[in-house]
């Protein structure tokens, strides 16, 4: 497979050129503008944010965007899937109330909301993918129904992997609300019961860190993950990519 080519710009503005200048001098060296934008439907993929946060994408610079695809005569609408999680993102409703709150409005972006899977977040299509955990992905109908897909995607950290990027705006964030459910079920930790003797120790052998409070000097708390299990030479922890948990006690 060839490699890609990554087009970078960096946050540094001038009179004579502004980010979102930048931007749209950015996606067009990396080729827009070649794609057949014409008569065709143009999904843009982008996190709405949730209210009350900030780690989202202004309006702004998806208008940039929207624009572009307008004038090569496409028929572009901004879209997500619904949550999985409680908060004011998981139906189709609250969802554009969500997102007009942050900024998200055809004034502002030049373009449409539609929220991919739906109302109630089941409004899927099946994809064959056959791997290992996941036979067929549940995609927003809105998302696969597109002839073209962008993705605009916020930078974020993320206690599992490190960080979150364009993998997980496309791979999760186009996931039904049952699609949200089907990935993460192979996040859940899992125990043999004839390792729970073996086990004990290790809660013993693990280290202990000290998280600053306002109230207290800090909170003794004691992390059971992968470096104790093997302390314990006992195959505890059987899923492969959950991220330790963090316990604080107090004392």
């Amino acid at each position: 497979m060839e490699k890609s080519k990554v087009y970078f710009a960096d946050f540094r503005a001038t009179s004579e050129c502004n980010l979102l200048q930048k931007l749209e001098k950015l996606v067009k060296k990396a080729g827009i503008e070649t794609l057949p934008f014409a008569d065709r439907y143009t999904a843009v993929k982008i996190h709405f944010g949730e209210p009350g946060n900030l780690s989202y994408l202004r309006p702004n610079f998806s208008k940039v965007i929207v624009d572009l695809v307008r004038r090569q005569g496409g028929r572009v609408f901004l879209t997500d899937c619904n949550t999985l999680y409680v908060g004011r993102r998981k139906n189709a409703l609250d969802h554009l109330d969500a997102a007009y709150e942050n900024g998200y409005n055809p004034f502002a972006t030049g373009c449409h909301i539609l929220i991919a899977d739906g109302l109630k977040g089941t409004d899927e299509t099946l994809v064959p993918i056959n791997c290992e955990y996941v036979k067929e992905a549940k995609i927003g109908r809105a998302v696969m129904d597109a002839d073209i897909f962008i993705s605009l995607t916020h930078f974020k950290g993320h206690e599992s992997t490190g960080i979150g990027g364009a993998l997980k705006n496309i791979g999760m964030g186009c996931g039904s609300r049952a699609g949200k459910m089907e990935m993460h079920s192979d996040g859940n930790r899992s125990w043999r019961r004839t390792n729970a003797a073996a086990a004990a120790p290790a809660a013993k052998t693990a280290r202990t860190m000290r998280f600053p409070s306002t109230k207290t000097a800090g909170h003794k708390s004691t992390m059971r993950n992968a470096w104790a299990a093997g302390a314990a030479s006992a195959p505890v922890i059987l899923t492969r990519c959950t991220p330790a948990r963090i316990r604080r006690t107090k004392y």
